[in-house]
This record gives structure tokens, C-alpha cells and sequence, in this order.
């Protein structure tokens, strides 16, 4: 039987409603979802369904996505970054459907959410690979914490009072020392979010690089910097200065006292996005940020034969 896992933002009473109408819509089908009992219990559906079509209840660990499908995500980019948690492990895609507000990383809005569900149900979609970061913090030669980002991997002071010393490495040579609030390292997908508020690139998803931009630094040359996929890059924390904390995807925070490094390169493991329209990255960015382009008249007509 077919099942999703479906990861759903249950603190509004209109994306519970959402949840229940697509239990209903894909048991039509035969597709049975897995569903998270924290969040199902605020959606109460499915008991009138067949049995061996009602929702499954799993527990929440990245075990619980093996052999699904696809994750189906009910939610804004917050609610796609936490099931990316599940999905990745588990090697299956993920369908992003908005019901937020930006929604940046979703692939469907909630109005073509019908169409959205036909393209599950028939097969009709691509798989595409994000690039992630997998990230450490070294101290004293020892190994202290390890994690992962898909959207960045952000190393930021933990204390508003003083200024973060660090130096920054890139493939095992020194760049720059400069005080500041934080240094991003961030993927493609992760450039439309905190690196692009900073002042970052937009890089479209199908480009191979890592981001670099530092968080109002005190420094003349604290520019974006783009680096291949295979950079190594590294931030040094001043043995002297106050500690600061790994930020990853705002999920997983881990502390870096003073002395440590924390180092960030290409992920072992990607993750897996559903496309379901091929629609080009530049029209996602006109709808999303909606952008001006009123009196565009396209690409002059080619030469007839």
C-alpha cells in the first residue's frame, strides 16, 4: 500500500481542516498517511474512513518516514525544516504545500492543493537533490558536537553585551578576523532566507556552492563570499572573547566556548524536494517576493527561416 507521512502545523484551525480534506482525498486512492500523534490529536479525522485506510500513528523519530513515499508538509518553511529531519534519513522527498506566509521552500499554496494531490496520486512529479552542510565544533582537538543544515549553519554570539572575535578559514587558509554578531554558512536553498536578510546572493537551488556572509561586522572587507561545494570553511572563536553559539536551521543550537572552531562543509547526505510544474526559480521569486515586472516583453522572436 502507498502511505505518506504527512508533517503538519496544527496550531491553526484551518490547517487541521487542510489535514482532515487530505486524509480523505488520498484514502480515495488508496494512500494511506503516517501522521504524528502530537499533531493528529488537534486534527481528530479519519474514523470514518476503512480501516486499513485510516491514518497511522507514528512516533516522530527520522525512523518513522522509511518506506513512505514522500513527506507531505502542511505548513510554512518552519514546518518543512523540521520535517526534513524525518525525510532525510530516510532518503524520501518532500511536497511542501504553504499555509503560511512566505513559504519560500513550499512547492504548492494551499489553492492548488487539488492539483497538488493529483500530481501524488498519478505519479506526475520530479525528484530533486538540496545540497546540505554538515557542520562540527572542534575545541582543544577534540570533537564536540556534530549537525547538519539544509537551509545554514550559523555561528552567532550567545550574549547581546559583547561583540564575537572570529576568524574566518576558508579551505585551511585565513581570510579575515573581524568582530561581529555571527558569521551564516549557507547553502543555495538557505540564500532566500537569513544570508539573503543579511545582505547575501540569491543562488539559484541548481547551483553547487556555499554562501559565507558575515552578521554586521566591524571589519572593511567583510563582503558575501560565494565558494565552491568542496570549500572546507571554518570559524575560529577568540580564546579570549566571549562564546557563541551554532545555530543550525534555528532547530539544532549547539554552544561553542571561546578557543573553539566550528567547521562547515558539503553534507554527506542530500535532501529530496518534489517538483511538481518545473516552474524556473525566477518566477518562484516574483511570486514570492512580488516583485515588479509589469511591462516585460520577453525575449525578441527569433529570425524565421
Amino acid at each position: 500500500m502507498r502511505e505518506l507521512l504527512v508533517v503538519l502545523h496544527a496550531g491553526r484551525a484551518t490547517n487541521r481542516r487542510v489535514a482532515a480534506r487530505v486524509a480523505d482525498r488520498l484514502a480515495k486512492d488508496g494512500i494511506r498517511l503516517r501522521v504524528l500523534a502530537d499533531e493528529w490529536a488537534e486534527v481528530g479525522n479519519g474514523h470514518d474512513l476503512p480501516p486499513e485506510l485510516r491514518p497511522v500513528v507514528v512516533d516522530g523519530t527520522p525512523a518513522c518516514a522509511a518506506e513512505t513515499e514522500a513527506v507531505l508538509v502542511l505548513g510554512g518553511d518552519g514546518t518543512l525544516l523540521r520535517a526534513a529531519d524525518l525525510a532525510r534519513p530516510a532518503k524520501v522527498p518532500l511536497l511542501g504545500v504553504n499555509l503560511g506566509r512566505v513559504g519560500f521552500l513550499a512547492e504548492a499554496e494551499q489553492e492548488s492543493l487539488g492539483e497538488a494531490l493529483d500530481a501524488i496520486v498519478a505519479g506526475k512529479y520530479q525528484v530533486e537533490e538540496r545540497m546540505t552542510v554538515d557542520a562540527l565544533v572542534r575545541h582543544q582537538g577534540r570533537v564536540l558536537e556534530r549537525t547538519w543544515a539544509l537551509n545554514e549553519a550559523c555561528v552567532e554570539k550567545s550574549t547581546r553585551e559583547r561583540i564575537l572575535e572570529v576568524m574566518l578559514e576558508i579551505d585551511g587558509r585565513p581570510v579575515s578576523s573581524f568582530g561581529c554578531d555571527g558569521v551564516i554558512c549557507s547553502t543555495p536553498t538557505g540564500s532566500t532566507a537569513y544570508a539573503f536578510s543579511a545582505g547575501g546572493p540569491l543562488i539559484w537551488p541548481q547551483v553547487e556552492a556555499m554562501l559565507v556572509v558575515p552578521s554586521n561586522a566591524h571589519a572593511l572587507f567583510a563582503r558575501p563570499l560565494v565558494v565552491g561545494p568542496n570549500s572546507e570553511i571554518a570559524v575560529e572563536i577568540d580564546a579570549t572573547g566571549p562564546p557563541a553559539v551554532l545555530d543550525c536551521d534555528g532547530r539544532r543550537v549547539i554552544d561553542v566556548p571561546p578557543g573553539a572552531r566550528v567547521e562547515i562543509r558539503r553534507g554527506h547526505e542530500p535532501v529530496r524536494m518534489m517538483r511538481l510544474d518545473g516552474q524556473p526559480f525566477a518566477d518562484r521569486l516574483v511570486r514570492k517576493f512580488d516583485l515588479p515586472v509589469l511591462g516585460w516583453r520577453g525575449a525578441p522572436d527569433a529570425p524565421s527561416d
